[in-house]
């Protein structure tokens, strides 16, 4: 899927959606209006869903997915990932993100990015991708 294919009907509803970031300290909320007016967003397929996180397309390349957690019924995300687009110390290059399936459609729509420092799993959790599957 690509954010060219949406209607001009879809992307005003994008557009409307506030979302908020935390990266070096807390910028939010914000709207997806200046998104797609400032940067060149791209959908990411996770598990087999498109999802449309507030960084550039280019950085696709560099974004690692970590764990992916979705709920129970379907309509949401939450996402730990690596981007080593700039730097790939853990430190620095650790996200997450909350996301969100826009009403009527069939893609997701980050309602939160956080700077994460990237934290192995302990080996005492049990792995989480697969919750909240059907």
């Amino acid at each position: 899927m690509k954010l060219s294919d949406l209607s001009p009907e879809v992307l005003e509803k994008v557009k409307l959606v506030r979302w908020d970031r935390i990266i070096e300290k807390h910028e939010g909320p914000e709207d997806w209006k200046s998104v797609l007016r400032y940067y060149e967003p791209e959908f990411l397929e996770i598990e087999g869903r498109w999802v449309l996180l507030p960084v550039e397309g280019a950085h696709h390349l560099n974004i690692t997915i970590l764990r992916s957690i979705w709920s129970a019924d379907g309509n949401s995300l939450t996402v730990f990932l690596k981007d080593t687009t700039y730097d790939d110390d853990p430190f620095f290059s650790g996200f997450m993100a909350v996301c969100d399936r826009l009403k009527g459609e069939d893609f997701f729509l980050a309602i939160l990015y956080h700077k994460w420092f990237v934290i192995e799993r302990a080996e005492v959790f049990e792995p989480c991708s697969t919750y909240g599957k059907t």
